[in-house]
C-alpha cells in the first residue's frame, strides 16, 4: 500500500504487536510507510515485518535497529510505544517494581531513540513520537507509578525536541485518555464488577466512551508525518476532552 506522504520512509514501532502499536503500524503502512514492528512478543499473524526486541535491553535494541537499517538502508520514523501498566498508590509497589516500570516505560524509549539517532540524522523527514498518557497531565487515582513514568515521558519529549530540532529531528508525544486496549481489558476483567468499572471509565471522559486505538494511531501519524514539519515539542491529547474540558453534569 503506497502513495501516501510516508512513501519511501521507514518506521519502527515498538510495542507494535497489539493495541495502539499494532494499529499505528497499520495506519503508517496505509500511508505508504515501510513499517517494522519491534516487540518482545510479535504477533505471528501481523502483516508487517517484525523483529523480536526487548526495550529493557540495550543489546536487544541496538541489534534490532541495526537489523532494520541493514534490511532497508534507512530509518526515518521512530514510534516509542512499548510500555507496561501499574496500579496502586505510591506505597503499592516495591522498589523493584518501580525500577522495572520506569526502566521499560522511560529508559526503554531512551535506548531506542539513542540507537536510532545516527540514522535519523541522515533522514530528510526524521521524527520521533513517544506514547505518553493523560496520566502525565491529570492526577488519576491508583496510578502513582504509571503516572510517574508517563510524566517523565512527557518531560523527556520536550527535552529531546529541544536537543534535536537543529539536527532536523522532530520529537513529539501523544497523550491518550483511557483507551480500549488489551491492558485496560485486563484491568476490567479483574474488577469486582467489570461492567460498572467500564461505565465509570467511560463517564470520566467528557465524550462518554473509551478512546479507540485507531484514534491514537491517527494522532501518531499526524505527529510523524513529513507534512507537519513545524510541529515539534508537542503533547497531543487524544482523551475525549478529559484534560481540557469541564462540562456541567447532565
Amino acid at each position: 500500500m503506497t502513495g501516501g506522504e510516508f512513501e519511501s520512509l521507514v518506521a519502527v514501532v515498538t510495542g507494535g504487536g497489539s493495541g495502539i502499536g499494532a494499529r499505528t503500524a497499520e495506519v503508517l503502512a496505509g500511508r505508504g510507510c515501510t513499517v517494522v514492528v519491534l516487540d518482545v512478543r510479535p504477533d505471528p499473524d501481523s502483516p508487517h515485518e517484525s523483529i523480536v526486541c526487548d526495550v529493557s535491553s540495550t543489546a536487544s535494541v541496538e541489534a534490532a535497529v541495526a537489523q532494520v537499517v541493514e534490511r532497508h538502508g534507512r530509518l526515518d520514523v521512530v514510534v516509542n510505544n512499548a510500555g507496561i501498566g501499574a496500579t496502586g498508590d505510591v506505597s503499592a509497589n516495591d522498589d523493584a517494581e518501580w525500577l522495572r516500570v520506569l526502566d521499560l516505560n522511560v529508559v526503554g524509549m531512551v535506548r531506542v531513540s539513542r540507537a536510532a539517532l545516527p540514522h535519523l540524522r541522515r533522514s530528510p523527514a526524521a521524527a520521533i513520537v513517544n506514547t505518553s498518557s493523560i496520566a502525565a497531565t491529570a492526577g488519576l487515582p491508583q496510578r502513582a507509578l504509571y503516572t510517574a513514568s508517563k510524566g517523565a515521558v512527557s518531560a523527556l519529549t520536550r527535552a529531546m525536541a529541544a536537543d534535536h530540532l537543529r539536527e532536523g529531528i522532530r520529537v513529539n508525544c501523544v497523550n491518550p485518555g483511557t483507551a480500549d486496549t488489551p491492558w485496560v481489558q485486563r484491568l476490567l476483567a479483574g474488577a469486582d464488577d467489570p461492567a460498572a468499572e467500564r461505565r465509570a471509565l467511560e463517564a470520566r471522559q467528557p465524550h462518554g466512551r473509551l478512546v479507540s486505538p485507531d484514534e491514537v494511531a491517527q494522532a501518531v501519524a499526524y505527529l510523524a508525518s513529513p507534512l507537519n514539519g513545524s510541529t515539534t515539542g508537542v503533547e497531543l491529547a487524544v482523551d475525549g476532552g478529559m484534560q481540557a474540558l469541564r462540562l456541567r453534569p447532565t
